[in-house]
Protein backbone atom coordinates (compact mmCIF):
# COMPACT_ATOMS: atom_id res chain seq x y z
CA UNK A 1 0.00 0.00 0.00
CA UNK A 2 1.36 3.24 -0.99
CA UNK A 3 2.14 5.35 2.22
CA UNK A 4 1.47 9.31 2.16
CA UNK A 5 1.64 12.34 4.17
CA UNK A 6 -1.41 14.01 6.23
CA UNK A 7 -0.89 17.48 7.02
CA UNK A 8 -3.74 18.84 9.32
CA UNK A 9 -4.01 22.72 10.54
CA UNK A 10 -5.90 23.01 14.14
CA UNK A 11 -6.58 26.36 15.95
CA UNK A 12 -6.34 26.49 19.73
CA UNK A 13 -7.39 29.25 21.89
CA UNK A 14 -3.70 28.73 23.88
CA UNK A 15 -0.32 30.31 23.92
CA UNK A 16 2.39 28.69 21.60
CA UNK A 17 4.00 27.86 24.96
CA UNK A 18 1.29 26.26 26.65
CA UNK A 19 0.72 24.29 23.02
CA UNK A 20 4.53 23.36 22.64
CA UNK A 21 3.98 22.30 26.88
CA UNK A 22 1.53 19.89 26.03
CA UNK A 23 3.45 17.97 23.24
CA UNK A 24 6.61 17.80 24.71
CA UNK A 25 5.88 17.47 29.12
CA UNK A 26 5.29 13.36 29.89
CA UNK A 27 2.59 15.54 32.35
CA UNK A 28 0.44 16.94 29.66
CA UNK A 29 1.01 14.31 27.22
CA UNK A 30 -0.86 12.10 29.20
CA UNK A 31 -3.25 13.87 29.41
CA UNK A 32 -4.62 14.19 25.74
CA UNK A 33 -1.72 11.70 23.52
CA UNK A 34 -0.77 8.53 25.38
CA UNK A 35 -1.69 6.41 28.26
CA UNK A 36 2.38 6.51 29.57
CA UNK A 37 5.39 8.24 28.64
CA UNK A 38 8.88 8.52 29.26
CA UNK A 39 11.67 10.68 27.94
CA UNK A 40 15.12 9.92 28.21
CA UNK A 41 17.12 12.52 26.36
CA UNK A 42 15.72 12.53 22.82
CA UNK A 43 13.72 9.12 22.98
CA UNK A 44 10.36 9.16 23.89
CA UNK A 45 8.81 6.13 25.31
CA UNK A 46 4.86 6.32 24.45
CA UNK A 47 2.37 3.60 26.04
CA UNK A 48 -0.98 2.82 24.62
CA UNK A 49 -3.23 -0.34 26.01
CA UNK A 50 0.24 -1.66 27.34
CA UNK A 51 1.98 -1.51 23.74
CA UNK A 52 4.78 0.70 23.37
CA UNK A 53 6.54 2.82 21.12
CA UNK A 54 9.44 4.74 20.96
CA UNK A 55 10.21 7.99 19.23
CA UNK A 56 13.36 9.88 18.75
CA UNK A 57 12.94 13.36 18.88
CA UNK A 58 15.02 14.50 15.81
CA UNK A 59 14.61 18.24 15.72
CA UNK A 60 13.31 21.30 18.01
CA UNK A 61 12.58 24.82 18.10
CA UNK A 62 11.06 25.95 21.78
CA UNK A 63 7.50 26.92 21.21
CA UNK A 64 7.71 26.45 17.15
CA UNK A 65 8.38 23.47 16.08
CA UNK A 66 9.21 19.64 16.93
CA UNK A 67 9.66 16.58 14.64
CA UNK A 68 9.82 12.57 15.82
CA UNK A 69 11.02 9.43 14.02
CA UNK A 70 8.86 6.83 15.51
CA UNK A 71 10.75 3.17 15.69
CA UNK A 72 7.66 1.97 13.81
CA UNK A 73 8.08 3.94 10.82
CA UNK A 74 8.23 2.26 7.21
CA UNK A 75 10.77 4.06 5.96
CA UNK A 76 13.04 7.03 7.24
CA UNK A 77 11.42 9.71 5.24
CA UNK A 78 8.19 9.34 7.44
CA UNK A 79 7.64 11.41 10.80
CA UNK A 80 5.11 13.20 12.87
CA UNK A 81 6.35 16.83 12.83
CA UNK A 82 4.01 19.77 15.04
CA UNK A 83 4.37 23.15 13.96
CA UNK A 84 3.57 26.09 16.43
CA UNK A 85 2.53 29.45 14.82
CA UNK A 86 0.63 32.93 15.41
CA UNK A 87 -2.10 34.43 13.24
CA UNK A 88 -0.87 37.60 12.14
CA UNK A 89 -4.33 38.54 11.88
CA UNK A 90 -6.26 36.88 14.54
CA UNK A 91 -3.62 36.17 16.64
CA UNK A 92 -4.76 32.96 17.44
CA UNK A 93 -2.36 29.72 18.09
CA UNK A 94 -1.98 27.45 15.06
CA UNK A 95 -1.00 23.98 15.28
CA UNK A 96 -0.01 22.14 12.12
CA UNK A 97 0.55 18.60 12.18
CA UNK A 98 2.64 16.39 9.55
CA UNK A 99 1.98 12.40 9.88
CA UNK A 100 2.30 9.64 7.67
CA UNK A 101 -0.14 6.95 7.42
CA UNK A 102 -1.56 4.16 4.06
CA UNK A 103 -3.38 5.83 1.34
CA UNK A 104 -6.33 3.86 2.64
CA UNK A 105 -6.31 5.01 6.13
CA UNK A 106 -6.19 8.77 5.61
CA UNK A 107 -9.88 8.95 6.93
CA UNK A 108 -9.04 7.33 9.41
CA UNK A 109 -6.01 8.61 10.31
CA UNK A 110 -7.48 12.76 9.95
CA UNK A 111 -10.55 11.73 12.03
CA UNK A 112 -7.66 9.75 14.99
CA UNK A 113 -5.72 13.39 15.13
CA UNK A 114 -9.12 15.37 15.08
CA UNK A 115 -10.42 13.35 18.13
CA UNK A 116 -6.94 13.92 20.22
CA UNK A 117 -7.00 17.98 19.20
CA UNK A 118 -10.43 17.63 20.77
CA UNK A 119 -9.10 16.20 24.06
CA UNK A 120 -5.90 18.46 23.84
CA UNK A 121 -8.38 21.57 23.52
CA UNK A 122 -10.46 20.04 26.73
CA UNK A 123 -7.29 19.81 28.32
CA UNK A 124 -6.33 22.75 27.90
CA UNK A 125 -9.24 24.50 29.16
CA UNK A 126 -9.52 26.22 25.85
Amino acid sequence: MKRVQLKLDFILKASPTIVYNFLTTPACLVRWFCDRVDIEGEIYTFEWNKSREWAELIDDIEEEYLRFRFDSAENDDEYLEFRITTSPITDETILEIKDWCDENELADQKLYWENLIVRMQREMGA
